[in-house]
């Protein structure tokens, strides 16, 4: 049985994650997040629910243990968890990482529209995020980093992907998109390795100016 741990497993997009992985696989999951009680646990015989911060080294070292894939979900300051998480999953020799975060890492959206992200983020943010980023890049794990557009909650599911390298395309994204191309990942082991992919809904380029 294949062993799964969600960081930030209360997140919008990790609460759908969950419920397809438990529908469509035979997964094990760890449930990793702060404040434990806000979320319940839904199949006890494939479930366990961990009360804990990424920012807490030696739980997450702990949580890590045997884990085939870390899958992190995560608000706040990127730098000092993505640190935490790449040590851990070194320490426990953890090979694969699903990590997602927003657009713009390496300046790849175009025009107005990159303009007007890099203002409406703001600079300490993106530098953050983007040293995050770094981090993971550097290091041997076997990363998918997912850069996804502005995310709205619509249920339907319609995504195209860029490479690192490429601009991005469009301006939104439904979190059942990046969901589903997460269980894609997870399904499929050899889909975007060492990948930083950029996700958007196909044709909604400028729909946000």
């Amino acid at each position: 049985m294949k062993k799964i741990i969600i960081l930030g497993a209360n997140g919008k997009i990790a609460q759908i994650v969950r419920k397809r992985i438990l529908n469509e696989t035979g997964a094990h999951l760890s449930l990793y997040l702060r404040n434990s009680n806000r979320i319940k646990n839904i199949n006890p015989n494939r479930e366990e629910i961990i009360d804990g911060d990424v920012n807490d080294f030696n739980k997450l070292n702990d949580a890590l243990k045997d884990k085939d894939i870390v899958y992190a979900n995560l608000g706040g300051r990127f730098e000092p968890m993505a640190k935490n998480i790449i040590k851990a999953m070194q320490k426990n020799n953890n090979q694969r990482l699903i990590y997602v975060t927003g657009l713009g890492l390496y300046h790849e959206v175009p025009g107005d529209f990159g303009k007007w992200v890099e203002k409406s983020i703001g600079k300490e943010i993106m530098d953050d995020t983007r040293r995050a980023a770094k981090i993971i890049e550097k290091s041997s794990i076997n990363y998918t980093i997912i850069r996804a557009a502005y995310m709205n909650n619509e249920s339907k599911i319609s995504y195209e992907t860029t490479q690192k390298g490429t601009f991005f395309k469009g301006c939104i994204v439904s979190r059942a998109s990046i969901a589903d191309y997460i269980i894609r990942l997870v399904k499929n082991s050899s889909l975007d390795n060492y990948a930083s992919v950029g996700i958007n809904e196909p044709g909604t380029d400028g729909v946000l100016l």
